[in-house]
């Protein structure tokens, strides 16, 4: 019998990569949309859902499980991007972020554990970043965002394993993907203080996403995991880089790492 695999974003970017990769290896694949009734090239089933509601949250889950009778992995892949200085990103637009990719991650995992836990098993994977090891500039709200849900999936981890279910995080690095279209841009400012600075950062960042790695990377890697009998609580996936830059962070003085990260960016 196929593993019922449910992925959150599930119509473009990393969640559409991971979920053709899955439909293909022969899962039987659910993803979401906010808005499935505009995708007309996906080759698993799309079923709306909106990780700020919890009511469509709570929908989708029991469409799965009326029709799939069962949910084995979950893919809390929805998420948005946000750039712009602490000081002159709007707090309503800080919330909207900490909604999609924190606390609606949460909402997630609240509406499968009742099923993973009759089942007596079950993964959830939640896709973070390697930007939520690290505060880095102009990407302050969205690294706080990730790093909290790489926090909240180590506790969750505990407090289900003693009901058959695992608990993982991947934290992607730089992908090739339309994040950068929806991500949430803080104007740069004429006359500002961080005009300069911030406009040669938020394209820079673009040019990171439009050269980054192939999102079949992150779809095998999950594969891998799936397929894991005792998989890691943490994987990173990216170039070398990315991923020593988080080893670094842990052997480094503060400071010194600190100068890294400006000069990296040129600030």
């Amino acid at each position: 019998m196929s593993k019922v695999v449910l992925i959150t974003g599930g119509s473009s970017g990393i969640g559409k990569a991971i979920g053709e990769f899955l439909f293909h290896k022969g899962f039987t694949v659910y993803g979401t949309s906010r808005n499935p009734e505009k995708i007309v090239n996906s080759v698993f089933p799309l079923i709306a859902l909106d990780v700020r509601d919890v009511d469509s949250i709570q929908q989708a889950v029991q469409q799965v499980i009326s029709i799939a009778k069962r949910i084995d992995v979950v893919i809390n892949n929805a998420g948005v991007g946000i750039t712009g200085p602490i000081e002159e990103i709007p707090t309503d637009e800080m919330r909207n972020n900490f909604e999609t990719n924190f606390f609606g991650p949460i909402a997630v995992m609240k509406a499968v554990l009742p099923q993973m836990r009759e089942q007596q098993s079950g993964l959830i994977i939640n896709i973070t970043s390697i930007a939520g090891y690290m505060g880095l500039p102009y990407r302050g709200i969205y690294s706080a965002s990730k790093g909290a849900l790489e926090i909240v999936t180590e506790a969750v981890s505990m407090e289900v394993k003693s009901f058959g279910i695992n608990i993982v995080s991947v934290a992607p690095g730089d992908f090739a993907t339309n994040i950068a279209s929806g991500r949430y841009h803080a104007p740069v400012i004429k006359g500002s203080a961080y005009e300069s600075s911030y406009g040669a950062t938020l394209q820079q960042m673009d040019e990171h996403v439009d050269s980054g790695s192939n999102p079949d990377e992150m779809a095998l890697a999950i594969y891998q995991i799936i397929n894991d009998k005792n998989p890691k609580l943490h994987y990173k996936i990216g170039v070398f880089m990315q991923k020593f830059s988080i080893v670094l962070k842990r052997i480094l003085p503060d400071r010194i790492y600190e100068s890294m990260l400006m000069n990296h960016y040129k600030l």
